[in-house]
């Protein structure tokens, strides 16, 4: 046993004294789904509803055995690793500073105050990510506070590493294969580190959303890049850029088992997580699942475990996942169509509509000196073979229109 998989060890070992291990269930829906034995780690079910309370854990932990008089922590987060650090500096009795943008929804500050009680205090810096980063680290050049990274830290990642203790430990058998979400790089190289400490010769398949591929990006580039998000749906896995030391350990990471889940198809998994088996998943703590899909030849007859790593949902973005869903499964779609400028015209559009037809949106602007007013139409149906039937009856009946449904810079304007 290498000196990594002892550390890790002892940091699972040391978080028994802050919270039990999250569970390992077998999911009988998946596993039938997928022809295939499919297992859940349950990060969701942590403290904090993520797996960042360990990173946290550990590196605060290590830094108080070296240093026991230190008695200030830092971090700069919006999201998981801020109530993870919260969580523990009341652990732990020591003060933590929190330094969030000032547009962080104030369900989350209010989570992280919570956790943190009075040991945390909460300042709201920079409209950005990148000016709250800078306040933080400031702030602990003039004031000699540590500063707790969410994912470029050794210890940090040793922290994360403990799941994959746990992880095993819980199983009856060695996995055939763990599939793990990525974004900065803490819990994917903590887990690959202790595989290949302990001589585990489970396959790792990594999931990273199209919108912020940081761990793709730096494979094609050979060293962490920062790239520019597209899409900032998946909040807790959409990162600019890994960070230095988490490559350093998955630079070996063949490309190929790395995979890109689209954000309105992790859209529908979260849907179906919580009608089909009630589990409430964040964006990120469902993109081990949805990559799923993309691997269902592969892992039929295997023994798969997936890491869920967070439950912090807010269902205020419900709405959204329903829309982004349905778009993704061809349920929905939105057009701007061309309504002729004369009586009975609205009624003869009407009558094209099929049955399971449901119009959600309509905006129309009558203009008098034109002969056709432009529609935003959205249309809801219950199969998406529906619409190309829609489409040829209009076409067949004169009405022109064009589909904006995937067009990024219409659809950002008009819907």
């Amino acid at each position: 046993m290498s000196d990594f998989a002892e550390k890790a060890r002892a940091a699972e070992a040391a978080m028994r004294t802050l919270f039990p291990a999250t569970p390992l269930q077998r999911n009988a829906y998946l596993s039938e789904r997928y022809e295939a034995d499919i297992w859940l780690k349950r990060e969701d079910l942590s403290p904090v509803r993520s797996y960042k309370i360990r990173g946290a854990f550990n590196a605060m932990r290590k830094v108080l055995e070296k240093d026991p008089t230190r008695s200030q922590f830092v971090c700069a987060s919006a999201g998981n690793h801020a109530q993870g650090v919260a969580f523990v500096c009341q652990h732990f009795g020591v003060k933590g500073v929190i330094f969030m943008p000032v547009t962080t929804p104030q369900q989350k500050i209010d989570k992280t105050r919570v956790f943190g009680g009075e040991n945390v205090t909460i300042r709201l810096i920079g409209d950005y990510f990148d000016e709250t980063l800078a306040a933080a680290q400031s702030y602990c050049s003039d004031e000699g506070a540590h500063f707790l990274s969410p994912f470029d830290d050794p210890d940090v990642i040793e922290g994360q590493a403990s799941v994959a203790v746990e992880m095993l430990a819980q199983m009856p058998n060695l996995p055939d294969e763990v599939i793990l979400p990525v974004g900065g790089g803490g819990l994917s190289s903590g887990v690959t580190s202790y595989f290949n400490a302990a001589g585990v010769k489970t396959h790792i398949s990594l999931v990273e959303p199209v919108g912020g591929p940081s761990l793709t990006a730096a494979l094609e580039h050979g060293a962490p890049h920062t790239i520019a998000i597209k899409d900032t749906f998946v909040d807790g896995a959409a990162v600019a850029r890994i960070g230095a030391k988490p490559f350093a350990i998955l630079k070996s990471v063949k490309p190929e088992d790395v995979h890109l889940a689209p954000e309105n198809r992790i859209c529908v998994t979260i849907q179906e997580m919580l009608n089909i088996e009630g589990v409430v998943l964040e964006p990120a703590g469902a993109l081990s699942i949805d990559v799923l899909r993309d691997l269902a030849e592969s892992i039929k007859g295997k023994t798969v475990v997936c890491l869920t790593s967070g439950g912090n949902f807010d269902f205020e973005r419900l709405p959204e996942v329903k829309e982004r869903g349905m778009r993704y499964q061809g349920l929905k779609k939105y057009f701007i169509l061309r309504m002729p400028q004369r009586p009975g015209a609205l009624k003869d559009f009407l009558g094209l509509l099929g049955p399971d037809d449901d119009i959600a949106r309509f905006e129309y602007l009558k203009k008098s000196a034109r002969n056709y007013g432009s529609v935003l139409i959205g249309i809801e149906t219950r199969d998406e073979n529906h619409f190309p039937d829609l489409f040829a009856r209009m076409e067949e009946n004169g009405f022109a229109y064009r589909d904006i449904t995937d067009d990024e810079v219409l659809s950002e304007f008009l819907i």
